[in-house]
């Protein structure tokens, strides 16, 4: 298992190289000039000129780049090209809002969707059916449509739910919940029917297996052969879901927030983009690549709690 984990963490470091320069060889050949955004339209070529030269925007790239790089190494992410505060304090105050968006949505996804795949592996018939049905649904709703139905029934219709903001789980858990519920279910529902069918299918094939007719043929009670035995055997394919739901829904908060005017890393990725604030955008994307990172090292991890076989893998 330590070999495994230490093989995950030395290619951490490559991923994260390559998604840097991607992205900052992507956004400097974009067309934008964060010096004329930040003067504005009345700004003359020669101030436009000037603040480009006190930024360093007027260097290759590839000096820009190394200039970011070996700051980024010492744990300095840099200073916001537009407001000129440090990009690591503008991440870690919107840090909280996403991670609420993606822990919540995920942990719904597995929660509903092993339920609802379980039912419908053990019941058969009509309920298989209806996981299909739900998933294709699920799958085809685009998440910023749901979003803005969901305002218009809870928000505006029955003022059960703010369509808005966010309010800190340190400051009113009872506000927090309320603030994400709608982000979350709009999330979530695409991975509840993800998971479902994983679940559904995995289960299937689990329970028609010799093992299973050998303990139902030695009297055990059909809920203990279902989780204790069915549902281990069949846990694989079901954490694969889920990993790759967190994964993501790491995307999805970026049109979810916006909808929701949540003030985290996905709206920050937008602002920074149409801005061209290039040293806040590579810091959203090394967070994000970062948190794939670890999910996936999880994942590995749990295979190798699930199945023996893997810790060699």
């Amino acid at each position: 298992m330590a070999k495994l984990i230490l093989h995950r963490l030395l290619w951490t470091v490559p991923l994260l190289f390559i998604v840097s320069v991607l992205t900052f060889v992507l956004l400097a050949l974009t067309p934008g000039d964060p010096a004329a955004a930040v003067l504005g339209t009345a700004a003359t070529p020669e101030n436009v000129d000037a603040l480009r030269e006190q930024l360093g925007l007027n260097q290759p790239w590839y000096l820009q780049y190394w200039n970011w790089l070996t700051s980024a190494l010492t744990g300095d992410l840099g200073t916001s090209l537009i407001n000129r505060t440090p990009v690591i304090g503008q991440l870690t105050s919107r840090l909280p809002v996403t991670l609420s968006l993606v822990a919540a949505a995920t942990v719904v996804s597995a929660v509903f969707g092993i339920a609802f795949g379980v039912f419908s592996a053990v019941r058969g018939g009509w309920a298989g059916r209806m996981t299909d049905a739900f998933s294709m649904l699920g799958f085809a709703i685009p998440n910023y449509w749901l979003g803005l139905i969901l305002v218009m029934v809870f928000s505006v219709q029955l003022r059960l739910l703010p369509a808005t903001g966010f309010t800190p789980i340190t400051d009113d858990a009872g506000k927090w919940l309320a603030s994400i519920a709608l982000p979350v279910i709009t999330l979530a529902v695409g991975g509840i029917t993800m998971v479902a069918k994983n679940t559904r299918d995995a289960m299937r094939d689990v329970m028609g297996r010799d093992f299973i007719d050998n303990l139902r043929a030695e009297g055990w009670p059909e809920g203990r052969i279902v989780f204790r035995h069915a549902l281990r055997n069949a846990s694989i394919p079901i954490v694969t879901a889920i990993g790759v739901f967190f994964v993501g829904v790491l995307g999805g908060t970026v049109l979810v927030e916006n909808v929701f005017a949540m003030p985290g890393l996905g709206g920050l990725a937008v602002s920074s983009t149409q801005s061209h604030d290039i040293p806040v955008l590579l810091g959203v994307t090394l967070f994000f690549c970062t948190g794939v990172v670890i999910v996936n090292l999880i994942v590995d991890i749990v295979y190798g709690l699930l199945n023996p076989k893997a810790r060699a893998s």
